[in-house]
């Protein structure tokens, strides 16, 4: 599943990492990519800098790299008890700036199947997500072409609901060319304010612009989340009970798009 958006501050990283959490919590095999060459979602996964081979350098070497050989283990692994240990998998392909080299938008056809052979001989895993940068220049179009489903995170703003509709009209062109199993997985509103007759009104329109793709629960906005991924830390192992409801919401939309 690639987790995508088309414009920027959206909280893509946050989502991805929070359904990381959700997944390790629930003893899935998962493997996260980062694509995004600001690699936030390598940081908030707590990855050393300069621990694995980073996706760009796989994409290169696509043809020829075996993934399994060059994945590295999430930090978060190191917080859990020894016999939990032994039965989780969150593996990460680290993103970095190299990975900028195939962002670009005359991306070439042989390039755009380069994750795709990548992950082609890849056993073993539940769950595989991988982290678009926020455009619709290659990198975001490689993770497409290796996906089954997008999963769009938006903000009830005007140019982020604009901006959504751009990008399903995107992903349904992209799959008749080159993906024709992908689909949309639905829409995402993230950080949302109870309090702001603003976001009411966004939530309104894109409940009549999207109804069916429209995920629930939404994610309102958390004054603790900042510290929670200035941690790097799992939301659902967060001491105390300020982020409990934010994990509860991430495991409903597990369920929706496992």
């Amino acid at each position: 599943m690639s987790i995508s958006s088309l414009k920027g501050g959206v909280g893509k990283t946050s989502v991805t990492t929070g359904l990381a959490s959700a997944a390790l919590q629930r003893g899935l095999r998962t493997l996260v990519i980062d694509l995004d060459p600001h690699a936030d979602t390598t940081t908030g996964l707590a990855v050393s800098q300069g621990a694995g081979t980073e996706a760009g350098q796989l994409l290169r070497d696509a043809r020829r790299a075996d993934l399994k050989e060059h994945v590295v283990p999430s930090g978060w692994l190191d917080m859990l008890s020894d016999e939990d240990r032994q039965r989780a998998t969150l593996d990460v392909v680290p993103g970095s700036a190299l990975s900028a080299t195939f962002d670009r938008p005359d991306i070439r056809p042989k390039d755009l199947r380069r994750l795709r052979t990548l992950l082609e001989g890849v056993r073993g895993y539940d769950f595989v997500m991988i982290d678009c940068p926020p455009s619709l220049s290659g990198l975001t179009r490689i993770g497409w072409a290796a996906s089954h489903q997008v999963l769009l995170v938006a903000e009830p703003s005007l140019f982020s609901v604009a901006g959504t509709e751009r990008t399903m009209r995107a992903i349904s062109i992209f799959s008749q060319e080159f993906a024709p199993s992908l689909r949309s997985a639905g829409v995402l509103v993230n950080r949302v304010r109870a309090d702001s007759t603003e976001h009411e009104y966004r939530l309104l329109e894109m409940e009549r612009l999207y109804q069916d793709k429209l995920l629930l629960p939404i994610l309102e906005e958390n004054l603790w989340w900042q510290q929670v991924q200035g941690a790097a830390y799992p939301v659902h192992l967060w001491p105390g009970d300020q982020v409990r409801d934010m994990a509860r919401s991430f495991d409903q939309l597990l369920d929706q798009l496992s």
